[in-house]
């Protein structure tokens, strides 16, 4: 199905058979397309990039198609990494799955500045959510595995080597 290209969001790069790799949703994912583009916020003289992932009814674009900048689709990135190294190499450590004393998982720089990485203490229900999350984690391992691979693989190219 061809994302439109008539709506504010001006894809440049596509992929447009998103759905069938769509994780556990494959071949039955409402998200049809991603697209990297021209923002729809963009102003006079400010041309900003952003991601969009495009989501259809079965009947038509759906108003919960996401669009992001495209910093914040690498931020995502990097919670998600961090997480993963997370629940993976220190989390066993801790009979709650995480530390209540100091739930911060890490600080991560960033613009001078740094994005704390933490496990949510205002969630009333975060003992049984982390180990949700960890199932989850472990259940989908494979399939987070292959597209943290192709991350990896894809960054050293780029010459992003650690």
């Amino acid at each position: 199905m061809d994302i439109p290209t008539n709506l504010k969001h001006k894809p440049v790069v596509v992929a447009e058979d998103y759905e069938r790799i769509d994780g556990r949703s494959a071949y039955d994912s409402d998200a049809k397309g991603l697209s990297l583009g021209l923002a729809q916020w963009n102003d006079r003289g400010r041309v900003d990039i952003s991601a969009k992932v495009w989501r259809y009814t079965g009947e038509k674009w759906s108003r919960q198609s996401e669009e992001l900048p495209l910093h914040r689709v690498l931020d995502l990135a990097i919670l998600a990494c961090r997480a993963q190294l997370y629940f993976q190499e220190e989390a066993y450590r801790f009979p709650k799955g995480y530390d209540p004393e100091h739930p911060q998982i890490d600080r991560v720089g960033l613009q001078g500045d740094a994005m704390t990485v933490e496990v949510c203490r205002r969630n009333g229900h975060i003992d049984e959510d982390v180990q949700l999350f960890q199932q989850a984690l472990a259940r989908d391992g494979e399939l987070l595995g292959e597209r943290m691979a192709v991350l990896a693989r894809i960054l050293g190219e780029l010459g992003y080597h650690g």
